[in-house]
């Protein structure tokens, strides 16, 4: 049992006395109460639960705390500004009418937030492939591949112009 010192959302966190293997999920959720990162399949298989270490998108359900000490961590609460604004990609989800029951959706954010940090103006081809193994019951892939387009035009000021 060790103590483990992480950056969240840019906020220090010291989580004192859990184990190295811990799933750093687990720690998001019940011992910091950032609720929003959810578990899916346990396995790093659905997505659910994806966030970013360093700018990478990572399944946090098969990462272990003793792998993130002194990185940036990013999970689904800090993805809008510090003032409140929305994300171009959680504003693109509602004027898309992305979510339906709303379960995988932050895993989602996450994914795509990566994709639009690494490529701004990702293709069909270039979404498809970086949301590979993010799951949807309901279905949504379509608005999920139309609100990620929207935000890359938002994001690059495409939005509005004629």
């Amino acid at each position: 049992m060790t103590d483990h010192h992480l950056n969240i959302n840019g906020k220090p966190h010291v989580v004192e006395g859990v184990e190295d293997s811990t799933p750093l999920l687990w720690i998001l959720r019940d011992a910091l109460g950032l609720l929003g990162t959810k578990y899916g399949c346990g396995i790093g298989s659905c997505g659910a639960c994806t966030i970013h270490v360093d700018g990478i998108p990572i399944r946090s359900c098969s990462f272990p705390i003793s792998a993130v000490d002194g990185k940036e961590i990013r999970t689904i609460e800090g993805l809008a500004s510090k003032d409140g604004t929305l994300h171009a990609l959680q504003q693109a989800w509602i004027e898309s009418d992305v979510a339906q029951c709303g379960y995988c959706q932050a895993g989602q954010l996450m994914s795509a937030a990566a994709l639009l940090d690494a490529s701004p103006n990702p293709s069909d081809s270039d979404i498809d492939d970086a949301m590979q193994g993010n799951y949807c019951r309901c279905g949504t892939y379509k608005r999920i591949k139309s609100a990620i387009h929207l935000a890359a035009d938002s994001l690059s000021g495409r939005v509005g112009k004629s």
